[in-house]
């Protein structure tokens, strides 16, 4: 199987576009538009035809071909069909037989190819949709090409050359199975096809996080601005960030904004923020830092008006809640870190409670969307608990919260003259963690000296 580009003239004369009555074409999927470009070998019109098309198991990609009929002159290339993935990605294939050679590969203008074996790899350059073979089979030509200048020039460099030409061939040949390809692509466009009967070994695909120089060299950042730093190299506390993320409702790229607040007398806190316009998804959560202390806090804060509703309020994600006067518990974990104000805090809770005992499901329209299968007694109940728990959001009632946290990562606003110390209607103590709390968050499992010696 020789390269694909050799058939897109072929393609170009069986799919052209046919004018339709409404101005549309017969074959919207394969239509291949004809542009005329400069021949950059003779100064001449050339043809470029491009062709839209998908390939199975991977995206589409855009194919170019170039011909001139004034030098004869050619150029064929890929361009992804769409932008830049949020992690890059590296493919490796292990050829065991001839059909192995047979398996498509994309490679981007942004794409290393690498026979391990062979030690040699395809720098980054332009793009090209082949196979294994037509890959191999280029690199090996390509190498032929010089071999009479560096007999006479570099005889130690020729002797080199031709082992790996030599080897190349046995490849080509069958005759030194097994080996590998990989390809290795920062901006994660380029492709190795798979086959549903691989098994493990055979191929793979591993996903990674770019480095600022690779996403320097992609043109996604300028390592040279370092104005939303300071002179550390650290984030500024209050300025916003921004980075891309993916939705884990619809797995389209999304962005993620992130602040470093710093709360007084407490410590630092990140506020973190994920929106998809795609879906609608929205998630808030909130990380706190520093170091594990050594004792847990204990915070018990006595709501007696309006004004102590609008308190704030850090809950963490390993932060237990309980309201005794209204039969309320929050366990770790639940909603996550959340920094709001007590009536924000208490009808978060009231809502994600309300959605899950009485909107059975919500996406069967309002005739089917209350819960019918509680009983009367216990339909009262709740009814009775919701209640008491607008009225503490309205300040009609008095009530107490109590925020149990063994890594001391939760607070409360306090109104006291002294801002450092805990108002009279707050208190807040230390207390020593349980086993089952070091169990829990896995401080029994860390060691933090002498831990070398282990290895």
């Amino acid at each position: 199987m020789t390269d694909l580009f050799n058939t897109i003239g072929e393609k170009a004369e069986k799919v052209a576009p046919v004018a339709a009555p409404n101005g549309t074409t017969e074959d919207d999927e394969k239509v291949v538009e004809e542009i005329e470009s400069l021949c950059m070998n003779c100064e001449e019109n050339g043809m470029t035809r491009l062709l839209l098309t998908k390939i199975p198991y991977f995206r589409e990609i855009i194919i170019m071909s170039f011909s001139c009929d004034h030098c004869g002159f050619s150029n064929n290339e890929i361009q992804p069909a769409g932008t830049f993935q949020l992690k890059g990605a590296h493919y490796e294939l292990r050829l065991t037989e001839m059909p192995d050679f047979e398996r498509q590969v994309i490679k981007s203008d942004t794409a290393v190819v690498k026979f391990i074996e062979l030690d040699v790899e395809v720098p980054a350059g332009k793009g090209q949709l082949s196979n294994v073979e037509g890959l191999l089979r280029t690199i090996i030509d390509d190498l032929e090409f010089g071999q009479e200048g560096r007999k006479e020039q570099t005889p130690e460099v020729y002797d080199k050359v031709a082992e790996v030409i030599t080897q190349g061939r046995k490849m080509l040949d069958g005759e030194a199975f097994p080996f590998r390809v990989s390809v290795d692509d920062p901006a994660g466009n380029s492709f190795i096809a798979p086959d549903p009967r691989d098994g493990v070994g055979k191929w793979s695909k591993r996903e990674f996080l770019r480095t600022p120089e690779q996403n320097a060299a992609l043109g996604l950042t300028d390592t040279a601005k370092t104005d939303d730093l300071d002179e550390n190299g650290d984030i500024i506390p209050d300025q916003i960030y921004q980075f891309p993320a993916s939705c884990p409702g619809c797995l389209h790229s999304c962005t993620t904004n992130m602040k470093m607040v710093e709360i007084p007398h407490f410590r630092q806190v990140v506020i973190m923020n994920t929106s998809c316009d795609d879906c609608g998804y929205k998630s808030n959560d909130v990380k706190t830092g520093g170091e594990i202390p050594e004792k847990g806090k204990k915070v018990t804060l006595r709501v007696r008006n309006v004004e102590d509703l609008a308190r704030d309020i850090l809950k963490s994600e390993s932060c237990a809640l309980e309201c005794p006067e209204l039969s309320l518990t929050v366990n770790p974990g639940t909603l996550g870190g959340r920094f709001t104000t007590v009536e924000g805090l208490l009808t978060q809770i009231r809502d994600d409670l309300h959605s899950q005992i009485f909107e059975a499901d919500a996406d069967s329209g309002p005739a089917a969307r209350k819960n019918d299968s509680l009983d009367k007694e216990e339909k009262t109940r709740w009814e009775k608990f919701f209640d008491d728990l607008n009225t503490a959001i309205k300040g009609e009632s008095e009530f107490t919260i109590i925020l149990t946290d063994p890594l001391a990562s939760s607070y409360v606003q306090s109104t006291a003259e002294d801002p450092s110390q805990p108002d009279g209607q707050m208190t807040v103590e230390e207390y020593e963690r349980t086993d089952e709390e070091e169990e829990d968050l896995g401080l029994k499992d860390m060691k933090t000296e002498g831990y070398e010696n282990d290895v």
